[in-house]
């Protein structure tokens, strides 16, 4: 059984970050907690099974851009940087700081490029391989989804 102290602080937090939807699990518990169009809160005890994450793809193949940018055929050989969770995109450390990276730029496999705050935690987000920086796919303050494209670079 849920600890309800523990259920309501929850819901707490998903108002206060403006969550829609929230999924915990441990040895012992597994939670569910979902925001409907009117706001109410929805618990559900059974987990929701998401797919896997998809195979990387060849380079020639490079995964397609946001539907907000136009999918050219400029992208083929360009190999996207992924967001790894839902969250808040941010290009640079801090308001008054330079962007992490930019078009041109080139990185290396471990090269922060920006960070993901998801639940008030700033995580960093490394470029994963090396190359040059073809295209920044999201704005700073932006709203990310896991596997949604971040940046495009080609590879060294």
């Amino acid at each position: 059984m849920i600890d309800i102290r523990k259920l309501k602080e929850l819901v707490r937090l998903m108002v206060e970050n403006e969550l829609s939807e929230l999924d915990l699990r441990d040895q012992e518990e597994t939670v569910t907690i979902r925001r409907g169009s009117d706001g109410v809160p929805a618990v559900s005890g059974q987990p929701i099974m998401y797919g896997a994450p998809p195979a990387p793809a060849p380079a020639a193949a490079a995964p397609s851009a946001p539907a907000d940018s136009g999918g050219s055929s400029g992208d083929e050989g360009l190999v996207a940087i992924e967001s790894p969770m839902v969250g808040t995109f941010y290009s640079k450390p801090d308001p008054d700081s330079d962007a992490f990276t930019s078009v041109g730029a080139s990185v290396s496999a471990d090269s922060v490029v920006c960070i993901v705050e998801a639940m008030k935690v700033f995580n960093e987000i490394k470029a994963g391989s090396g190359g040059t920086v073809a295209k920044v796919c999201v704005k700073d303050g932006d709203a990310v989804e896991f596997g949604q494209p971040l940046f495009m670079i080609k590879p060294n």
